[in-house]
């Protein structure tokens, strides 16, 4: 029998926060601090309030003694050799010492004093409740207390770490929205704004945070105006290519020159499209579609051989001109760089496209698709996946890459689903 690997209990997530942390930290101290402190006072009333006593057990002592030594009557608190002397003090007066013992007596605490007398032990007693009362008492207001200020600093503490932590999120928050994309959103944390004002480590971070966004927001708006000012401007002197070509006569030379004026031309349009996309301002067309006929009709439209399989219909409000868009980008991109046979299946609001190819390499299942990076070898640019991760994203769809069950690749596009209350036309 192999022996169970025991697993170790997994703590709350809570507990590896910073305010978690931090009052664990703060209530550790203040209670360490409070021990000491209560200790240091408990031990120096203590020693006050028993010095106080001895001194007074001894001046009784002292007269009972005087007393004893005259033939005269002990005092009611003295005695010889009294019933409840500790026997520690009876053995001290015995070697003809004086000391002094806190005990009972008939159950009240009870200061003992105790010296030589003629081969006995003179004692006196006196009562001790009040010096108990007065340490008990300490002991009670140092707990109370200790308590209180645990308290009280527990809360100043909560409330200054919250307000650390808070910034913290806010800032987690904001580089969050731009690793998704929003390029505007700022901490503006007003620390910053104000060059005389002091900063805090917190502030510095933030400050750090939205600089970097604002370079980075710049660069990417001057890649994309790049993008699409050579992209625009190329669409007029590819136009008066694509018909001076027409006008070359047949041959194959003529054949590879539109065929390659053609694949700029492809490559501009999508240029443009992306920087469209990048710039975050289109606007969607929405209408509520049938998802097997616009499927039918890509695949139609496509002029592959794709199989279409339309397991259970659905009705889905979106724009039928990017959805038709994605999914032709799709099937090109799964007969370019996969293999067959290619299948398109509608299964309710969730369309997959799968092929039969090696699968999607690493990088962009890790990453998604990059632009101009193909790894298969065929024609294209890459830009294809783009777009329609681009456009799925206007229509609030999601598109996720994977690997199909027994090798391929597949696409799966969820899009939301339209539930019908009344009996509305469908657009074609």
């Amino acid at each position: 029998m192999t022996a169970r690997r025991r697993r170790r209990p997994r703590l709350p997530a809570w507990t590896a926060t910073l305010t978690w942390k931090s009052a664990v930290f703060i209530t550790v101290m203040c209670c360490a601090l409070a021990a000491l402190l209560g200790a240091l006072v408990h031990v120096s009333v203590s020693n006050q309030t028993v010095d106080d006593f001895r001194d007074r057990a001894l001046t009784r002592l002292s007269t009972a003694s005087r007393a004893y030594e005259a033939g005269e009557p002990l005092p009611r608190s003295a005695g010889i050799d009294p019933v409840g002397l500790p026997d520690e003090l009876r053995t001290l007066a015995l070697r003809g010492e004086r000391g002094t013992v806190v005990d009972k007596y008939e159950g009240r605490p009870t200061m003992w004093a105790a010296g030589p007398a003629d081969g006995h032990a003179l004692a006196v007693r006196v009562d001790y409740s009040t010096g108990a009362e007065i340490i008990d008492g300490l002991d009670r207001s140092i707990l109370g207390s200790s308590v209180l200020a645990i308290g009280a600093t527990l809360l100043v503490g909560a409330f200054a770490v919250t307000r650390v932590t808070r910034r913290l999120h806010l800032t987690a928050q904001v580089a969050r929205r731009i690793s998704a994309g929003d390029l505007d959103a700022r901490v503006d944390d007003p620390r910053t704004k104000d060059p005389a004002r002091p900063q805090d480590e917190v502030a510095t971070v933030s400050g750090a945070l939205d600089t970097m966004a604002s370079s980075l927001q710049r660069k990417l708006q001057t890649e994309q105006r790049f993008t699409a000012d050579v992209a625009h401007e190329l669409r007029t002197p590819l136009t008066g290519l694509s018909a001076a070509a027409e006008l070359l006569p047949e041959g194959r030379p003529s054949e590879l020159v539109r065929d390659r004026v053609r694949a700029m031309r492809s490559l501009t349009e999508d240029l443009l499209e992306i920087s469209r996309l990048d710039a975050r301002n289109e606007t969607v067309d929405l209408a509520v579609h049938d998802l097997g006929p616009i499927a039918r009709r890509v695949v139609a439209a496509s002029g592959t051989g794709t199989e279409v399989r339309i397991g259970r219909n659905a009705t889905v409000e979106t724009d039928k001109r990017r959805l038709e868009r994605v999914l032709g980008n799709l099937v090109s991109n799964a007969h370019r760089h996969g293999a067959p046979p290619v299948v398109l299946t509608v299964d309710g609001a969730v369309v997959t496209v799968r092929d039969h190819g090696p699968g999607y390499p690493e990088y962009l299942l890790a990453s998604g698709p990059q632009r101009f990076r193909t790894e298969s070898g065929g024609k294209g640019h890459g830009l294809g996946l783009t777009i329609a991760v681009g456009q799925a994203e206007v229509i609030g769809a999601e598109l996720v890459f994977g690997e199909a069950p027994g090798g391929g690749a597949e696409a799966r596009l969820t899009l939301p689903e339209y539930v019908r209350l009344t009996d509305e036309p469908l657009d074609p």
